[in-house]
């Protein structure tokens, strides 16, 4: 059993508060045992960033591009065993884990690339005004369980490329790809550059609360964005809150079944369902409902579910015990009060979290399926007549992250996918996510904004230079 271990500073550090168990939710045996930081070390660790600030904020841009690159590179060069641990401790699908560590290189390349311009305001005969864009010091990254590579990714790049450092504190249950991730950017970063302690005891509220943090970027549920914005206000700490979903899709009458089928089961089931952007409501024409909800449970019965380390298999377990029985306790919900399951809708026996793809029909709003988010593998499809009806259904929600219009008249489903509230508005399409296109979400699906030049501001605060010549 590989040992891993805490980074401060550059160095490997043993837990200070001992070692707690990482599960495979395939087998629910120990894949590790995770080292638990004690508060004393999350210090350390911050104090560690901080004296690496001092003269990584003035780093030039051509470093900070050159490092980023080198990371890519030793991303590419351990592919294979960061791919072994994503499905050992995620469960996913070996060759869903395999993207995941191809994107996690094709996104710090990515984020190398983008620049941090002056802007000049003014350049008149007596005045010259620019703005600046200066970095803000420590950033705390806390990082969910679904795409533990990737996200921590998206996290830590934009905040070196634009001058700061980085304390990171992955998810209890995932968190053994983001040490060894740390492990691999230490081995080209500058010492403090970027440091990681795990454990779920007093770290992840410590993060929130230390005054040396100057900026927390967060992905995960609301509830918990909510107390890490309360836990931020004591020293103004920026924050980066991409919170949950409830994504809604909407079938217009003139789409063709045949041709989108797969496209909504890919989007919907993406990573067993587990992904903030997933389509997790489908509102569909009467007209072509039956024929939809068949060709669905079609493309659902010809899925393998399995162990992700096995050959073949397409879909992996729910990552958690209890997301595996939010699930199964919503699908029983919604059977109880009439909702017709077209397949899966039982555990799998045996041991693993195992869940089969489920399409509900039959189902409207005010069941929990559709008004709660499931963050798993169970897509409701809701029968509607009247577009405008569905497009206030799909915005009757108090979250806002994304949505899609499926039409053959690409024109026609922009317009209606521009009355949609959420930030992302996708056409015959869903959760597709880029790295020069802003992501974030609006009402209680957080603010700010991951990814391009506007995700890469977020780390950064502006400095008018103000010169009178």
């Amino acid at each position: 059993m590989r040992e891993y271990s805490l980074i401060i500073n550059g160095e490997k550090a043993t837990g200070g508060a001992g070692r707690f168990d990482v599960l495979n939710p395939a087998t629910e045996e120990v894949v590790a045992k995770c080292p638990q930081a004690s508060v004393e070390q999350l210090d350390q660790a911050v104090a560690a960033a901080q004296a690496c600030y001092e003269s990584w904020q003035f780093s030039s841009h051509a470093e900070r591009k050159q490092l980023l690159n080198d990371i890519a590179d030793r991303i590419e060069a351990n592919a294979a065993e960061l791919a072994q641990i994503v499905v050992e401790e995620q469960g996913k699908p070996m060759f869903l884990a395999q993207m995941e560590v191809g994107g996690a290189v094709a996104w710090t390349r990515a984020t190398a690339e983008l620049e941090m311009p002056v802007e000049v305001l003014e350049d008149s005969e007596n005045k010259r005004v620019e703005v600046h864009r200066k970095s803000l010091g420590v950033v705390g990254s806390i990082t969910p369980w679904n795409w533990p590579l990737m996200i921590a990714v998206w996290h830590i790049m934009p905040a070196i490329r634009s001058g700061n450092t980085v304390v990171s504190k992955p998810s209890g249950l995932t968190p053994l790809n983001t040490l060894r991730l740390v492990e691999i950017i230490n081995e080209v970063a500058p010492k403090g550059l970027v440091n990681i302690v795990t454990g779920e005891s007093g770290i992840g509220s410590g993060i929130t609360k230390h005054p040396g943090i100057r900026k927390i970027v967060f992905t995960g549920s609301t509830p918990t964005g909510q107390t890490i914005m309360r836990g931020a206000a004591d020293n103004l700490k920026r924050l980066t809150l991409e919170l949950g979903g409830n994504d809604a899709g909407i079938v217009l009458p003139d789409a063709d079944p045949a041709a989108i089928a797969e496209g909504i089961f890919q989007t919907s089931f993406l990573n067993m369902g587990q992904t903030c952007a997933a389509l997790k409501r489908l509102y569909v024409h009467d007209s072509i409902y039956d024929e939809l909800c068949e060709k669905l449970a079609d493309v659902a019965a010809q899925q393998t579910v399995g162990n992700g380390m096995e050959e073949g298999v397409t879909f992996g377990p729910i990552q958690n015990r209890d997301q595996f029985n939010l699930v199964s306790e919503l699908v029983e919900d919604a059977r109880a009060n009439g909702a017709r399951v077209l397949c899966g809708g039982e555990p799998l026996e045996g041991k693993g979290y195992f869940y089969p793809p489920t399409i509900v029909a039959d189902i409207t709003d005010g069941a929990r399926l559709v008004d709660e988010e499931q963050f798993g593998p169970v897509l409701p499809v809701i029968r509607y007549t009247d577009v405008e009806d569905a497009l206030k259904r799909a915005n009757a929600s108090d979250v806002g992250l994304g949505g899609s219009v499926w039409s053959s008249d690409p024109a026609k489903a922009a317009e209606i996918a521009g009355r949609l509230e959420c930030g992302t508005a996708w056409i015959n399409g869903h959760a597709e996510l880029l790295p020069y296109a802003p992501f974030g979400g609006c009402k209680m699906s957080g603010f700010g904004v991951e990814f391009g030049q506007e995700g890469l501001m977020e780390y950064t605060s502006a400095q008018v230079i103000n010169i009178n010549k």
